[in-house]
């Protein structure tokens, strides 16, 4: 399935100008989904259409997806009846997120509108919610998911129960979506420590946060919760490829150009006889079996160092390996790098046979 980046707007809390610069930029990195807000509309209705139209519009000439986030009691604020939809389509929308459920049945109707709207549904509650809308056959090519985010400090998911959570989804083979954050200030409530889905992401490097929901393999689309990021937060999220796993890693000082070469310029590949102590890529030996990689240091290998078989290694010269587990020196190796500490723990996610690279940092 493909695999998109988005961000979010909040035109209460902010201006056309500049939601409209933010749609830009973000389109010039290749961004295509675009995430607002309906939660905290309490202007009346004309003029939340007039707002919302035109920076729904303009997302949609610059080839975005937008979905509007909706509650039970936005239907009601709006005076907008359950049965029709068309409100959310004359406002541009290609969708409509339910932050809170409905009964089912509900939902289930609300994917065969007329407007063919999207219906996302919430991710973060691991609960039958979903086989219960499935037993009232929805379309489903109108049905996807999407995590909430969350404002306040120590209060997003935990990783355990995100994986329940989105494989509840996934099981159904729906697109899903998870927030990443930014830092930035701009949100749809007076709080903001960070808008982003899982905890454990709350202060990490936003390159980081998307590396982790994609290596999860159950997350497919990544938006940025909260405004406004920067052209270079845009621009390095872009650069990543969602669908394999680019770790940063620190080179040694005194290495040479061919482990350089080895490290950084190879897309590497897991063997799939796993030892649970590295990952080995072994292509790459076939291209050094000649090479002068001479003896260069003695040290502990610890998980996310990065090492290269060297002239004593025999047929294993040239040979990366990722360590994984903490093990005695051997000579045999040199140090090439470490991966940065905050990207660690994305080692356990090179999985048998899986494409990885590594980015000099």
């Amino acid at each position: 399935m493909e695999r998109k980046l988005g961000i979010s707007i909040y035109p209460e809390k902010s201006t056309v100008k500049l939601d409209k610069e933010y749609i830009d930029l973000a389109a010039k990195y290749g961004y295509t989904r675009i995430f607002t807000c309906l939660l905290s509309a309490d202007k009346p209705i004309d003029e939340i259409k007039k707002d919302f139209t035109e920076i729904i519009n303009h997302g949609r000439d610059k080839g975005f997806e937008v979905i509007l986030d909706v509650a039970p009691n936005i239907f009601d604020r709006l005076g907008i009846s359950y049965d029709d939809l068309g409100f959310f389509a004359e406002l541009g929308a290609h969708g409509v997120r339910l932050d809170l459920g409905f009964d089912g049945v509900k939902e289930a109707e609300f994917t065969h509108n007329p407007y063919n709207l999207k219906i996302e549904l919430n991710l973060s509650n691991d609960v039958d919610y979903l086989n219960n809308i499935m037993t009232y056959k929805p379309n489903v090519s109108n049905l996807i998911g999407c995590h909430n985010f969350y404002p306040q400090n120590y209060t997003a998911l935990g990783y355990e129960f995100f994986l329940d959570c989105t494989r509840r989804f996934k099981k159904h083979n729906l697109r899903t979506a998870a927030f990443v954050t930014c830092k930035g200030e701009l949100g749809p409530w007076d709080i903001n420590d960070g808008l982003c889905t899982l905890e454990m992401h709350r202060n990490l490097p936003i390159t980081t946060q998307a590396k982790h929901l994609w290596a999860t393999g159950l997350i497919d689309d990544v938006i940025i919760g909260d405004g406004y990021a920067t052209e270079e937060q845009i621009r390095s999220l872009s650069q990543l490829n969602p669908h394999m796993i680019q770790l940063d890693v620190e080179l040694e000082k005194d290495i040479n150009e061919i482990e350089k070469g080895i490290a950084v310029d190879t897309r590497h590949y897991r063997r799939g006889d796993l030892t649970e102590y590295m990952v080995r890529s072994t292509e790459i030996r076939k291209k050094h079996n000649s090479s002068d990689i001479s003896p260069r240091n003695e040290f502990v290998q610890r998980k996310g160092d990065v090492v290269v078989g060297n002239n004593d290694f025999g047929k294993y010269k040239g040979e990366l390996q990722l360590i994984l587990k903490e093990m005695e020196g051997d000579t045999r190796k040199n140090l090439v790098g470490k991966i940065v500490e905050h990207e660690r723990f994305l080692v356990d996610f090179v999985g048998a046979w899986d494409k990885f690279t590594l980015k000099e940092v």
